[in-house]
C-alpha cells in the first residue's frame, strides 16, 4: 500500500464530474487500499477519487463506527430527507473550516470492490460524510455550501 498525493484547491479536478468505475479488478483493489492509507495518514473520514487526481466515482469513508470502513463505487443518493447543519472541513482545503447544512439521513446505492451493488442507510456524521464525498465525485466543493466559516481556534476551544 501507498500514502498518495492529495490534491489542493485550487486544481481543476476538484471542480470535475468524475467518470463511473466500468472495471473492478485488482488495479481497482489496490487504489482502493492507498486511498484508505491516504485517507488515515491525512487523519480524515473520508476521501474521494478526484482528490487524489483520479477522475473516477470512487471514495472511502470511516468516521470510526460500527460501520467500519465504507467503500462507495459508483455512489449515488436514492433518499434523503431531515436536516443537519454542522462544521465540515476538507482534505482538499487544509485548515479551513465552516458550518455546512445537509440532509440529517441519507439513502444510498452503491458498487462495492467486486462490483456487487448494495444500499446503506445512514444519519449523523456518517451521512454528512457520505453526502460531502459524493459532492466530490460531482464536482462540488464544500465550500460553495459554507453558511458560515469558522476560525480553528474556536473549533479547539470548543472541544472538551
Amino acid at each position: 500500500m501507498a500514502i498518495l498525493s492529495i490534491v489542493t484547491h485550487p486544481a481543476d479536478i476538484l471542480e470535475v464530474v468524475c467518470d463511473p468505475v466500468t472495471e473492478f479488478n485488482h488495479e481497482l483493489h489496490i487504489l482502493l487500499d492507498d486511498m484508505y492509507e491516504t485517507m488515515v495518514a491525512a487523519d480524515g473520514v473520508g476521501l474521494a477519487a478526484p482528490q487524489i487526481g483520479i477522475k473516477k466515482r470512487i471514495a472511502v469513508i470511516d468516521v470510526g463506527d460500527k460501520n467500519g470502513i465504507i467503500e462507495l463505487i459508483n455512489p449515488t443518493i436514492i433518499k434523503a430527507k431531515g436536516e443537519n447543519t454542522d462544521i465540515e472541513g476538507c482534505l482538499s482545503f487544509p485548515n479551513l473550516y465552516g458550518t455546512v447544512s445537509r440532509a440529517q439521513i441519507v439513502k444510498i446505492k452503491a458498487q462495492d470492490r467486486n462490483g456487487k451493488e448494495f444500499k446503506l442507510k445512514a444519519n449523523d456524521y456518517l451521512a454528512r460524510a457520505i453526502q460531502h464525498e459524493l459532492d466530490h465525485l460531482d464536482g462540488v466543493l464544500f465550500t460553495t455550501k459554507v453558511i458560515e466559516y469558522v476560525d480553528e481556534e474556536d473549533l479547539e476551544s470548543s472541544e472538551v
